[in-house]
């Protein structure tokens, strides 16, 4: 099964959450982009923030491997 979306597939609201982020951004497609772009890039911010702290846990012994 294939995740790209055909143009007349349910969308499951993403046609609405788009429209949703227009309007926020009034109507201006640019202002829409730029704001999904920040909105991103802090998340990849917060994944590697994430990432480096599970790193030192694990280094400090602070979690054990599952051994079944």
């Amino acid at each position: 099964m294939s995740s790209v979306l055909k143009p007349n597939e349910q969308d499951d609201g993403l046609e609405a959450a788009v429209d949703q982020a227009i309007a926020v951004c009034g109507g201006d497609p640019r202002a829409t982009v730029r704001a999904l772009i920040v909105a991103n890039n802090l998340l990849e911010s917060e994944i590697a923030e994430l990432k480096k702290a599970v790193s030192h846990a694990y280094t400090r012994g602070r979690f054990r491997t599952y051994t079944g």
